[in-house]
């Protein structure tokens, strides 16, 4: 008896947005990566994401491993539009007295 050689596909697919997500989980890559950067083992990954399934993560965690630069640059564009979303919501709706604002308006209505 031998043993078949394939290559499966990497469970990546990038949504509509560009997010790069694990399998077909909601799970971003960056979570994932996160997680593990964090000392997480693939099986603590999967306890924390019940969606995820174990040999993906493994293949996950593999690839970081292998295309390092590659993925640290995704995280960090990821990041750098993290930021920018965040500073445009912060001048279109300025945080400093949200809780002043809401209790005034609380207090207004009973």
């Amino acid at each position: 008896m031998s043993l078949a050689i394939v290559t499966e596909p990497l469970p990546l697919m990038a949504d509509g947005d560009g997010v790069v997500r694990v399998g077909h989980t909601r799970v971003t890559l960056d979570t994932v990566v996160a997680a593990f950067q964090d000392g997480a083992t693939a099986e603590e990954i999967v306890q924390q994401y019940p969606s995820l399934q174990l040999a993906d993560v493994y293949v996950v965690i593999g690839y970081y491993l292998r295309k390092q630069a590659e993925v640290d640059a995704y995280l960090r564009q990821r990041q750098q539009q993290a930021d920018e979303i965040r500073r445009q919501n912060e001048a279109r709706f300025d945080p400093a007295g949200v809780r002043d604002r809401l209790l005034a308006r609380r207090s207004q209505h009973g």
